[in-house]
């Protein structure tokens, strides 16, 4: 392997102002698309950390039932979106998502 190729990609990976100049680029290319599974994915995650410190019984405070209650109606929101759209990605990820969390509030309920 030559060395100065290697010098050569390892002054490259360091260098901030390509970096800089690589997501200036690469920014745009971020779709609308690509936000809503985020927003999904951390709708989802709103509730988790709370439903499972009750399950452990680190605390016997639950949730609060309007945070709940907006987070599974923003999420009913966006499955609807994505049934209309035949978007199958976002169907599966909201789908599997409130399994888990009716698996974990069934859990609290019945425990």
């Amino acid at each position: 392997m030559n060395i100065e190729t290697v010098k050569t990609a390892v002054h490259d990976f360091f260098d901030l102002n390509l970096w800089v100049k690589s997501i200036k680029e690469q920014a745009p290319h971020i779709s609308a698309e690509t936000m809503g599974w985020v927003a999904v994915i951390l709708m989802h995650l709103a509730t988790i950390p709370t439903l499972l410190a009750v399950l452990t019984g680190l605390t016997e405070k639950m949730p609060p039932v309007d945070l709940v209650l907006f987070c599974w109606a923003g999420l009913f929101c966006f499955f609807i979106k994505a049934a209309i759209q035949k978007d199958f990605l976002n169907i599966v990820t909201i789908g599997f998502g409130f399994f888990v969390q009716a698996g974990l509030l069934a859990l609290i309920v019945f425990k």
